[in-house]
């Protein structure tokens, strides 16, 4: 029986208290937090690992659940996570996929960028355990 993918994101802060966005090369070509696709038998914990260190070169603990998301017109999960770097090492892109990588200060984020990276960042930030999960609609796009 296979087991549909789920998506997982990360939300890394720094010492600053600034939030690493990745750019990817496809798409819309918007800032966005690491993360991508489960693959097959992975949890959403290591997907969100996984994918930090494909696309930053960053090695993350997990540190906790922020939100799950349904996105009912593709029938998917993404799960976000606060994550914790492992060391002090810059972020290095990873060419194929990611045309830049840094940190934003949370009053100053870069445009283009959707309303969902926006909500899942707050969301974790605001994090109070009373409002877990997520149901998201069409994303609206900030130019």
């Amino acid at each position: 029986m296979s087991r549909k993918p789920v998506g997982a994101a990360a939300v890394i802060m720094d010492s600053e208290g600034r939030v690493l966005l990745v750019k990817h090369n496809y798409g819309k070509y918007n800032w966005e937090l690491p993360g991508g696709l489960s693959e097959q038998n992975e949890s959403a914990e290591n997907t969100a690992k996984r994918e930090v260190l494909e696309e930053t070169g960053l090695e993350v603990s997990v540190e906790r659940l922020t939100g799950v998301y349904y996105e009912a017109v593709h029938d998917m999960h993404h799960f976000v996570f606060t994550c914790k770097l492992d060391g002090n090492q810059p972020p290095q892109p990873d060419e194929k996929e990611v045309t830049d990588c840094k940190y934003w200060a949370i009053d100053h984020l870069p445009k283009p960028i959707s309303d969902f990276t926006i909500a899942r960042i707050q969301d974790a930030l605001n994090m109070d355990g009373n409002r877990l999960f997520h149901l998201i609609g069409p994303r609206q796009w900030f130019e």
